[in-house]
């Protein structure tokens, strides 16, 4: 692994930088705590001036008198006792106050991440993978926060450090010069420290990311994995990248594992160097015992100090890097601006203009060239292609999961990347031909948060054609689905998610062969109630088909080939007009009436089971 000059020349400064972030964000939390944390400082600093002022007026005239006064016993203990609580209390406010800010700090930043990451469009997303996408929102947040909650004890301790080192100097300035001598050497161990391991931190975390990726398109893949015996090659794709992370947090442990000892010990040789002077300067009669005591004390509560400071700057390779990474996602922009229009408040179905649309994923091969063709309102359009001709991607672009390179898509006239955030989903719907079902009841899965009555979901269920095994589960809407909707069918499944648009009323409704995994009765069912009727409007609807039932409901058909459109008119027009068209829906016809055979088999258990439940 090499090292990176420029992480380990900045490691120190920008930790402290990220510290500062959450500083200023909870400013009267880390106040109490710091406060707490210089209390239990500057008391523990007295604790050593009265183990010294007691050894020198209580313990060395008992000695030599051969007896202790009761009255200066009494004010000892309560000097004790006294430094005692109030160190106790400094204790509680330190460590209270630095695991709020902790706590708080990850959740503020978490949920930023995932706010950013509802916010920003498809295109950044198909460029991070979803592990990666994981780590960033957990460990890489818990990592940048790691030094915050030993931060106040560190700032306690250097207030502390000040004080005892002050001390020393009042008590003797031989002795304290030659006990701080060890400060030279913790600078030294904490630059060794931070050479060798902010690489690895760095490496690390990037691991993390890419085991989470592994892990998730695992269990994400879990059919594929199953069925094609592909458990031992996923199980080693894993074991690989898991050993690799194991190796390289080893060896960043055993970096720590020589630097947090070393760190332990200068502090003690500095008392046995201490007490060795020191008992020299007693012979001499330089010095008193009683100030011996207090400068190797003092030498002890020092060590603390530099301990702490080393925990947090230990801490601060892997602060950084997380940091950075979570920033990452914070300060992303996805290239997609908003403007301020607002789409007409109407009942009726929306108007869809594509003027001259150009779109590549790959510069060197454009996948839509040029695509001309409008909807108008409460008018049906069925786009017809083969596959790969730009279908799924041109209704991404009509509800703005991405953007054209070029040519524009307007709404009732307006430009789409004109109107203001939130704007379009709210007028316009897009049923993917993948449904995709939440962990959650029936109701909650149609209804995502939305204020809608149960009338009004059953009004979407009715239409998608999906009330009837809706009412046969064990608890109607409130029917837990399971993860993904593993109980459910795949048609079912597609009703539901249709349902799910309808609710909200959209005025202009986009179907990608959302009803493939539907018998081809129900999907005729489902395509004539929404061409006639949408909860009382006639929307406006784009259907991604393939089926001949399906198509010839259409007022319209685009045929788009390799990317442009080739053909526009009614079915029955293009069938006579197009052979390339016929011979595509009549091909797309063959196919299904195999798999009809299936299908209807299928729905037909389907049925029966709903009707027996």
């Amino acid at each position: 692994m090499g090292e990176d000059p420029e992480l380990r020349s900045t490691t120190t400064l920008d930790g402290f930088r990220v510290l500062w972030v959450g500083i200023k964000r909870e400013p009267r939390v880390f106040t109490v705590a710091t406060l707490g944390a210089v209390l239990f400082g500057v008391l523990t600093v007295a604790d050593a001036w009265v183990l010294g002022w007691s050894t020198q007026h209580v313990l060395i005239p008992a000695f030599d008198n051969g007896e202790i006064g009761t009255s200066l016993l009494v004010w000892v203990v309560a000097l004790f006792m006294a430094v005692a609580i109030l160190r106790a209390i400094g204790i509680v406010a330190r460590r209270l106050g630095g695991g709020i800010m902790y706590y708080r700090m990850q959740s503020h930043t978490r949920r930023g991440v995932t706010r950013q990451y509802l916010s920003l469009p498809m295109e950044w997303h198909q460029r991070h993978p979803t592990g990666q996408l994981l780590s960033n929102a957990y460990s890489d947040v818990e990592a940048a926060w790691s030094p915050i909650m030993p931060l106040p004890m560190a700032l306690g301790t250097v207030v502390m450090m000040v004080i005892a080192v002050v001390q020393m100097f009042v008590a003797d300035v031989v002795m304290a010069l030659v006990g701080l001598l060890v400060f030279p050497a913790v600078v030294v161990a904490n630059l060794l420290y931070q050479r060798y391991a902010s690489p690895l931190m760095t490496r690390a975390q990037g691991l993390r990311a890419e085991v989470s990726e592994i892990a998730h398109e695992s269990f994400d893949g879990a059919m594929v994995v199953k069925t094609l015996g592909r458990e031992v090659e996923e199980t080693d794709r894993f074991r690989a990248k898991a050993h690799e992370l194991r190796d390289v947090n080893i060896r960043a442990g055993r970096i720590r594992a020589v630097f947090d000892p070393a760190l332990a010990s200068l502090p003690s040789l500095g008392v046995l160097v201490v007490l060795a002077v020191g008992v020299s300067r007693v012979s001499s009669g330089a010095t008193s015992a009683g100030d011996v005591v207090t400068i190797a004390y003092l030498l002890t509560i020092v060590s603390f100090p530099i301990r702490a400071i080393g925990w947090l700057l230990g801490e601060f390779p892997r602060s950084v890097v997380g940091y950075r990474r979570a920033k990452a996602v914070l300060d992303a922009q996805g290239n997609m601006a908003y403007g301020d229009d607002e789409l007409p408040r109407s009942d009726v179905g929306a108007l869809l203009q594509v003027d001259d649309l150009h779109y590549a994923y790959d510069a060197d091969a454009p996948l839509l060239r040029g695509v001309d063709f409008d909807v108008q309102p409460g008018r049906t359009v069925a786009l017809v292609g083969a596959t790969a001709s730009g279908k799924s991607t041109l209704t991404s672009l009509m509800t703005r999961l991405v953007d054209p390179d070029s040519g524009r898509i307007r709404i009732d006239g307006h430009d789409v990347k004109g109107l203001r955030r939130g704007e379009l989903p709210r007028d316009v719907a897009l049923v993917p031909q993948t449904a995709f079902m939440f962990d959650d009841t029936v109701r909650d899965n149609v209804t995502l948060g939305a204020d809608v009555t149960d009338e009004e979901v059953w009004g979407a269920l009715r239409t998608a054609q999906a009330d009837g095994f809706v009412a046969a589960l064990p608890d109607g809407l409130d029917t837990e689905l399971g993860e993904r909707g593993t109980s459910l069918s795949g048609g079912q499944r597609q009703r539901l998610s249709l349902a799910r648009a309808l609710v909200r009323r959209p005025r202009l409704l986009i179907l990608d062969d959302a009803t493939s995994a539907v018998d081809p009765e129900v999907e005729a069912r489902i395509l004539a109630s929404l061409r006639d009727d949408v909860h009382g409007s006639a929307a406006s609807l784009v259907v991604v088909a393939y089926r001949k039932a399906t198509i010839s409901l259409a007022d319209e058909v685009v045929h788009l080939d390799e990317g442009h459109i080739v053909g526009r008119g009614t079915h029955a027009d293009l069938l006579a007009s197009s052979p390339a068209y016929a011979h595509l829906v009549n091909a797309y016809e063959v196919e299904d009436g195999l798999d009809d055979g299936l299908d209807t088999g299928l729905d037909a258990d389907v049925d029966a089971g709903e009707t027996a439940r």
